[in-house]
This record gives C-alpha cells, sequence and structure tokens, in this order.
C-alpha cells in the first residue's frame, strides 16, 4: 500500500463509505476477552512491523478525533487532554535534568 492508497481489505460495496477509524481485515478476538493460555497464540497473530503499528497508531488518533475532536459540542475535553498529554510528554522529555533539582535535607 502506498501513501494515500485505501487497503487492500477495503470493498467500497461491502464496507460502505471509508473510515480511517476502522481495521478492515480480519476480525479478531479483543485483547480483553484473551485468556492466559491462548495469549501466545493471539500475540502470534499481529503484525509487528513498523507499518502495521503506524496504522494502528492513526486508526487510534481517528477513534479518538471522531470522539472528541470532531463533534459539533465537543467543548474542552480536546484541549485538556492534549495539554495534559504535551505536558507529561515534555515531563519525561526533561526528567533528567528535572531530577537533579529535588529538595533534600541533606546536600553532601
Amino acid at each position: 500500500m502506498v501513501l494515500g492508497e485505501l487497503p487492500k481489505e477495503y470493498i467500497k460495496s461491502v464496507h460502505g463509505p471509508y473510515d480511517p477509524a476502522i481495521f478492515y481485515g480480519k476480525k479478531d478476538v479483543p485483547m480483553g476477552q484473551v485468556k492466559l493460555a491462548e495469549l501466545p497464540a493471539w500475540l502470534a497473530r499481529r503484525n509487528p512491523s513498523p507499518v502495521a503499528i503506524g496504522r494502528a497508531m492513526s486508526r487510534a488518533y481517528w477513534r479518538w478525533n471522531h470522539k472528541y475532536a470532531l463533534p459539533k459540542y465537543s467543548g474542552l475535553t480536546p484541549l485538556i487532554q492534549m495539554t495534559v498529554g504535551l505536558s507529561a510528554a515534555f515531563y519525561l522529555m526533561n526528567y533528567s535534568k528535572i531530577s537533579h533539582h529535588r529538595n533534600q535535607k541533606y546536600h553532601w
């Protein structure tokens, strides 16, 4: 699949209008319903390639976008979520610099 093309599993006459938040591949058991004995087989069926991970991240973004950012009356929820997410990301990026400024009783 080249950039800008639809997935090969998508069939317009079957699925209707294309939605980037939907996985059009073969349906599988959700992770929450997998038993511990079935977990290795379930993980073996996943595609660990970087392209598949990128597609999964894109679907997650579009699901979040449809649920929080695109509704007519979305309110402040997407802005607050993005602010908290970016704050956490920048805190983790700067943790090595911030951790040296701890308040301690003895400074030797």
